[in-house]
Order: structure tokens, then sequence, then C-alpha cells
């Protein structure tokens, strides 16, 4: 008995000491905290889709299709296409419980390559310049106030958008729970403004304020190109649509809160929207909108003036739950890559303080701070969607593929398989139909971009050439000591 106690005790002594030797090295232990509940699920995906696009350009759904009706009828269908790929990512989130979006759903399917250029077009374009657009929105409309009469200078736009990202990378990289918690706030803030906006407008239409609809599809320009542009464009509005599969680690019960999040949460959005845009209608005819600098601002001032400073205030709340919303997300696919091998090692790590992938979202908000440094990127916005919707689609055809070739996976949600076979042949259409009728260099540029990942895919991660692991390895021990990050514990699916 005596002996059996010293074992013990022995073994008590040799576990403190593990535990030491672990502490003094690395800890193996660390992981992503799952702290993500059903309401905060619904407020990311809300916070997220309701950033700058509904309150400053409707009118580029419009201006393709010139007419209210058309203009309407595209609001409500781009929900419908934003709620049908959401399910589709529902049942792929629930098979496959990892964050990262797109890319661990493209590796399963298809391998290595495809999420590669998933990873390498998301990483250094699409996130980031969408960031960076959200934040010089937000800068525009929150320094607007201190130059009456005049535009605010590029300098301070630029200054102020980078301090929104520098605040909001910070944020979100101490802790899960004050970026969680933020995105509540920020949502309920602009969820505010809407009511107002779409209250006013039912008080308007209840007025009689209904002649902007009379005859609504008169002079409208239907054709399929200035269909698929207005489709861009809303769809820029809804996007973030699939935001929650990027955290679905760090979701509490995944299997209940990811599609109850996505069934009530992008719906109410769709609502949204259209009521919004009813409400613009009720005081601005089509010219009258397509005129206006900001949408919101201008139905501010001749609807609830004298308080209508109140539009830019929560425009201003509205894109910085927006800006959070995408880097809260984001940095969890920069994390994946790192994970995958994709990216620098150090980018997988977790703050062994705070249990939040600190490198990455750092990273993320590093280069969302060199989009701002140029003068103009609305090109590269404009053709934002194009590449968007080549990974969208790639992903739901991930999700037919699999009902074939993973026929073991679990699948707790199962969606009619016509769903992701809409989604595909619309993704489809939404990237040839502008190719087609309206073909422009930058369409050529932004699938060059894409394919160039394949060298990079080759060089660094296939063929694994030594010397940048030799220069890699100590900017990483420096980093990881810098910023106290340890590689996350092996977890088996």
């Amino acid at each position: 008995m005596g002996e059996e106690s010293l074992k013990k005790r022995k073994g008590e002594d040799k576990g403190g000491e593990d535990r030491q030797s672990i502490q003094n090295h690395e800890p193996q232990t660390m992981n992503l905290q799952k702290q993500v509940g059903l309401i905060s699920g619904i407020c990311m995906i809300v916070g997220t889709i309701i950033g700058s696009g509904i309150f400053i350009s409707p009118k580029s759904v419009l201006a393709n299709v010139e007419a209210v009706g058309p203009c309407l009828t595209i609001w409500a269908a781009c929900g419908v296409l934003a709620t049908l790929g959401a399910l589709c990512f529902a049942e792929l989130g629930t098979m496959i419980t990892k964050s990262g979006g797109e890319y661990p759903y493209l590796m399963e399917a298809f391998g290595a390559i495809p999420a590669f250029l998933f990873s390498w077009t998301s990483l250094l374009v699409t996130k980031p310049s969408s960031f960076a657009i959200i934040c010089l929105s937000f800068a525009e409309y929150a320094s607007a106030p201190f130059y009456p009469g005049c535009d605010p200078p590029q300098v301070v736009i630029k200054c102020l958008a980078a301090a929104a990202i520098v605040v909001i990378t910070i944020v979100n990289s101490l802790s899960v729970k004050l970026g969680s918690y933020l995105q509540n706030f920020l949502t309920a803030a602009k969820m505010i403004i809407v009511t107002i906006i779409i209250v006013s407008g039912i008080v308007l239409l209840a007025k009689g304020k209904t002649e902007n609809f009379k005859d609504s599809f008169k002079d409208s320009k239907i054709s399929v190109s200035s269909i698929s542009l207005a489709f861009y464009n809303g769809l820029w509005a809804y996007d973030g649509w699939n935001q929650l599969n990027y955290i679905t680690e760090e979701l509490k019960n995944p299997y209940r809160n990811l599609p109850l999040s996505i069934i009530i949460g992008i719906p109410l959005v769709t609502v949204c929207y259209v009521l919004i845009n009813i409400s613009y209608f009720t005081v601005m005819t089509s010219t009258e909108l397509l005129q206006s600098q900001a949408v919101a601002v201008t139905f501010g001032d001749r609807v609830l003036y004298p308080a209508s400073w109140i539009v830019p205030l929560f425009v201003v709340f509205s894109t910085l739950g927006s800006a959070n919303g995408n880097c809260f997300t984001a940095g969890r696919l920069v994390y994946v890559a790192g994970r995958e091998g994709h990216m620098l090692k150090v980018l997988s790590y977790i703050s062994v303080k705070h249990l939040t992938p600190a490198p990455a979202i750092i990273f993320y908000g590093a280069i969302a701070i060199i989009y701002i440094i140029p003068g103009d990127i609305d090109t590269l916005i404009n053709y934002f969607s194009f590449a968007v919707w080549i990974f969208y689609g790639l992903t739901v055809l991930a999700l037919i593929v699999m009902r074939f070739t993973r026929k073991e996976l679990r699948r707790p949600i199962r969606i009619p398989i016509i769903i992701p076979v809409i989604v595909t042949l619309v993704s489809i259409l939404l990237v040839l139909a502008p190719i087609i009728s309206a073909p422009e260099l930058a369409y050529l540029y932004c699938i060059l971009f894409i394919l160039s990942g394949l060298i990079v895919y080759v060089l660094f991660v296939h063929l694994k050439f030594n010397w940048p692991q030799k220069i890699s390895k100590p900017i990483t021990m420096h980093l990881q000591m810098l910023l106290e990050v340890v590689p996350e514990e092996e977890v088996t699916q």
C-alpha cells in the first residue's frame, strides 16, 4: 500500500514536472474556445451583412435596371440566393466542423490546390480589400460633420480608416468575447437606424406617398448583362451570409446554432433590405435616388430633419459593425490556412493569454491597412463579386461532389440536392454573364491573379524549398516570443 502510495506520489511529481516542462516550452493543450452562442451567431450574420452598402449605394442596383419594380425584385432575389447559399454552407459546416469557411470544404472535396487558391485570393485581395473599403466608408461618415460644405481631406479619411482597422484588430486579438460583445452592441445600434428608416417609410406609405411605385416596371432596362451586374451590386450588400462558417470551431453547439442563425439571420436581413429600399422610394424618385451621393443621408435630411444627424451617426456604427464582423471571421481563415501549412506556420498559433488566433488577425489587419494607402481601389471592389462567386460556386459544387464521394460523413443537416444545384448554376451564370456580355481586361487580371497562386503553391507548399524555411524559422521564433503564442492542440475530428 505504501509502495503504491509512493508510486502515485512519484507519478504526481512527474506529472507536475511534465506540466512545468510544458509551461516552460510550448503548451500543446491550446485551442480556440467555444464562446459564440445563438444570439451572437445571429448578430454576427446580421451585423456583418448590414454594413455600408444598404445605406450608401442602393443606387448601383437601380442604375443597372433603371426602374423601381425590377430594383426591388433584385433585392429580394439576392436575399433568396444568399439564403439558399447559406443553407448549403449549413450542411457543409455541420458535416465538416472546421473553421475557415470555404477553405476546409474545398480541401475535403477537391484537395489542396483549389483550397490554396481560395486562401491565396481571399487573404491577399477579397477579404482585406473589403475590410479596407468598409473602414474607408466609416471614415468618410465620421469625418464629414467636421468639414461642413466640403469633402474631408483624403489624408484625414485614410488615417481615420487605418485607426479603425488597428482598434478592431486589437479588440479581436485580445478576446473572442470582447469582439463578440462589440459585434452585438454595434448590431443593436445599426438595427435602431434600420428600424427608424423602415418605420418612417411605412408611415409615409400610410399617408399615401405611393406615386413613385406607379408603373414601377415602366422604362426598365432588362438584359442578361444588366441583371447580372445588378445582382453583383445587390450581392455585395449581402456579402457576409457565409461568415459564420469561418468560426464553426468557436460556436457553441454548431449542429443547432449554425443552421438556426442562418435561417433567422438572412431572411431578417432580406426583409430589412427590401423595406429600406421601399422607404427610400417613398421620398425619392428613381432620378433623385441616382443623383444622391449617400441615399440614407438624403432620406434623413428629407424625413428626419432636424434630427437628421442621427443617420450619419448610426451609419458609422453600422460600418464599424460590418468591419468588426469581417475581421472576427476572416482572421480565422488566415489561421486555418496557416494550420494546413498553406501560410506561414506562425499564423496558425494561438495566444496563450487570450486564446485567440492573434497572429492571423494582426496579419489580416496589416494587409487591410496596405489597401488603404493607394488612392483608388474602387476597380478592385467592382470585381470583388466576380472572384468571390467563382469560389462560392466551387464550394457549393463540393457539397454535391461529397454527396457521392464522402457518403460516410455524418450530416446532421441534409438539404435537398436541388438547392446546391440551383446555387451552382446561378454562380456559373454570375461569373460568365459579365464576361460574355461586356468583356473587360479587369476580369482577365482577376483570373490571372488567382492562377498565379499555382506558382506560389508549387514553389513553397509542394516542393517546400529549404531557403524559405531557414528564413521563416527565426522569424517565427521571435514572433512567438513577442506575441506569446503557441501551436494549437491537435484535435481529432
